[in-house]
């Protein structure tokens, strides 16, 4: 008699329809809104279009021809690639050395944990005078130590990195309490099983907890690649502006620098488009190189 509850969908889509109409309201009307702007004359934020372009493609012909798209959507690429190896990579060696310790498990989860707390802007700003060329934190360690020339974590050959050091930083956190749960879930027989068969520590990595840990390792991955793409307020806080010559722009950034610095607001409704499109494209690619395994 439990079964026959199920066979009743009515209020099961009465339930679900609040959620369904939220989504359309807030998520899929702005969207094909947005996408509509795209094609548009919008030149102030908050005003309607004033009737489409001539030609009506102008803003996508705009960002072929644009330089700073490129090299946004370059900077955008290479912080999916450090998200990847940074965030979850270091992410897998920290949960996997937290697993093997007996006592202060939860020491650790709280460290690690802690900087996903600490507002994105917060910490922009705090990495702003670590990396200050003068009377800034590491310039002054690295004076302390001997070095004469004092670097300008700025510039444009350095700039890149500086952003992307604190971004790494603050999500490695993250992923580390997901695999960690992960982790926790696998059985102790399975561990003490290889211990009587002779197995070591790295054996057991390697042959139960890595393969176990695949599908977890699959989720943080595809939740890396999209988080890049949204990646905003520590880099605009660090390099307002893409400064030094618009280099450090991502594709959000530029597109917050079309919609409120230039008031070019429906070229930033193209570059969202854009940002929509890549977004499907790249988590749709990683989702087929990390396929999940049914154990």
């Amino acid at each position: 008699m439990g079964a026959n509850i199920y066979r009743n969908k009515k209020p099961a889509f009465l339930f679900l329809f609040p959620a369904f109409l939220f989504m359309a309201v807030y998520l899929y009307y702005p969207f094909f809104k947005n996408f509509i702007n795209s094609f548009m004359e919008i030149k102030q934020l908050g005003s309607s279009g004033s009737g489409f372009n001539t030609p009506w493609y102008h803003n996508y012909q705009e960002m072929v021809r644009d330089e700073s798209v490129w090299v946004s959507v370059k900077n955008t690429l290479l912080m999916m690639l450090v998200t990847l190896i940074g965030q979850v990579g270091i992410a897998i060696v920290l949960a996997l050395m937290v697993d093997n310790v007996r006592r202060g498990k939860q020491f650790f989860k709280t460290v690690f944990f802690f900087p996903i707390v600490i507002s994105a802007t917060a910490l922009g700003l705090l990495f702003n005078l670590l990396f200050l060329y003068d009377k800034g934190m590491v310039n002054q360690i690295l004076e302390a130590l001997g070095r004469e020339t004092l670097i300008d974590w700025k510039a444009e050959g350095t700039a890149l990195f500086t952003m992307m050091l604190p971004v790494m930083w603050q999500y490695v956190g993250f992923y580390f309490v997901i695999l960690i749960t992960g982790l926790n879930s696998i059985s102790d027989e399975l561990y003490e099983s290889a211990k009587i068969d002779g197995a070591t520590t790295l054996q057991k990595v390697r042959y139960i907890s890595l393969p176990l840990l695949h599908n977890v390792i699959c989720t943080c991955s595809v939740l890396a690649v999209t988080g890049a793409l949204k990646v905003f307020d520590l880099p605009w806080t660090m390099f307002p502006k893409g400064m030094p010559l618009k280099s450090t722009f991502l594709t959000g950034t530029y597109m917050y620098y079309h919609t409120m610095e230039t008031k070019n607001v429906d070229y930033a409704s193209a570059l969202a488009v854009m940002i929509v499109i890549l977004g499907i494209i790249l988590s749709k690619a990683v989702n087929m190189i990390f396929r999940e395994k049914d154990y």
